[in-house]
């Protein structure tokens, strides 16, 4: 019987991380989560997961990726055949009001994780170092922002706009660097905007799912007609896990949903959703509860990513279309009211 192969799973406990986590396990992976457990990352997001069909598991290890001493240790005692770098500060308006936690993260976590990657590997046997793979998980937002045409690719330029872009910028320049100076198989992938259940409530669609249900207001900056392009969280991390396994050493690849909305689209939509959903009294509209407030520095107008060269060379489809994927995200957001209580508390972020 083939020995299971081993994945270092950093930032395992949040969003798209515990996604993954529960795409590996179900395709036979033993999966370590590392995992600080800060506001965003909760064993919650994990308790979902049981081994399936693959005999795959996973552990959680409580730790912080700067913690050089930490991750060698598990470096040590776990022989990964792969690390998985979902760890990261992410939310653009906390960069911006307390930058040095994404610095911390987005970067010295980063470099952190790639020395102790390197540290091990390079005690590998050949065959070992040649299998061996280094996923930095990255964002559309290096890139910048688009004019009203075009789209980003893995050629496009970086051209950061606020320190978590900038940061998270950072990181994808480390893990190229340490695969041209040393040599480590490192692949970086860049997504568009997740959605799906399980997220935190300080990003646009939870945030607006959750303050609709409290009767808040719904804050959207500026005119709400900055642009996202969406993608459901399983098919990033189908995306992500498509890289691990098939994806060459030293490339980047793009993974996008072919879904751009303005936030006034999205916002709108969910009202009308939840209007069907979990009617107001006396026929009012959440859409009535929209306000919209400043607009934050440094918003990017548009991203939309072109991920042609992932379906070309690893085999990416898309699984979900946005109008279908997000009722169903609101629908589990219905159901899942504990969940809701478990890991938030109130946050009043804008989209």
């Amino acid at each position: 019987m083939p020995q299971q192969k081993t994945l270092i799973v950093t930032g395992g406990a949040g969003f798209i991380g515990s996604t993954f986590v529960g795409l590996a396990v179900s395709k036979g992976y033993h999966v370590i989560v590392l995992d600080a457990l800060t506001y965003a990352g909760h064993r919650q997001n994990l308790a979902w997961i049981s081994p399936q069909n693959g005999n795959g598991s996973f552990e959680l290890q409580v730790g912080n990726i700067c913690d050089a001493a930490f991750v060698s240790r598990l470096f040590a005692e776990h022989s990964p055949t792969a690390v998985v770098n979902f760890a990261a500060e992410s939310h653009v308006a906390n960069s911006i009001t307390g930058p040095r936690a994404f610095i911390d993260t987005n970067i010295i976590g980063t470099f952190t994780m790639l020395e102790a990657a390197r540290g091990f590997w390079n005690g590998l046997e050949d065959a070992e170092k040649a299998a061996f793979r280094f996923i930095q998980v990255s964002t559309d937002e290096v890139y910048g922002s688009l004019g009203e045409t075009g789209k980003f690719s893995e050629t496009t330029a970086m051209q950061p706009n606020s320190p978590y872009s900038a940061s998270k910028a950072a990181g994808d320049n480390l893990a190229r660097a340490w695969h041209e100076t040393y040599g480590l198989p490192t692949i970086v992938t860049n997504c568009t905007n997740n959605y799906g259940p399980r997220q935190y409530p300080e990003k646009l669609i939870p945030l607006m799912i959750t303050r609709a249900l409290s009767g808040e207001k719904l804050p959207i900056y500026g005119d709400g007609k900055n642009i996202r392009d969406w993608i459901h969280v399983e098919d990033h991390c189908t995306g992500v896990l498509l890289a691990l396994e098939a994806g060459e050493a030293g490339e980047s690849y793009c993974f996008g949903g072919d879904a751009e909305r303005n936030n006034n689209e999205v916002v709108e939509t969910l009202c009308d959703i939840l209007d069907e959903a979990r009617p107001l009294p006396n026929g009012r509209s959440y859409r009535e509860q929209i306000a919209y407030v400043a607009d934050r520095a440094g918003h990017d107008r548009r991203y939309a990513i072109d991920d042609a060269k992932a379906q070309r060379e690893l085999g990416f489809t898309r699984h979900y279309d946005f109008a279908s994927g997000l009722r169903a995200t609101v629908e589990w957001y219905l159901a899942n009211g504990e969940w809701i209580e478990a890991v938030t508390s109130k946050s009043g972020e804008a989209a």
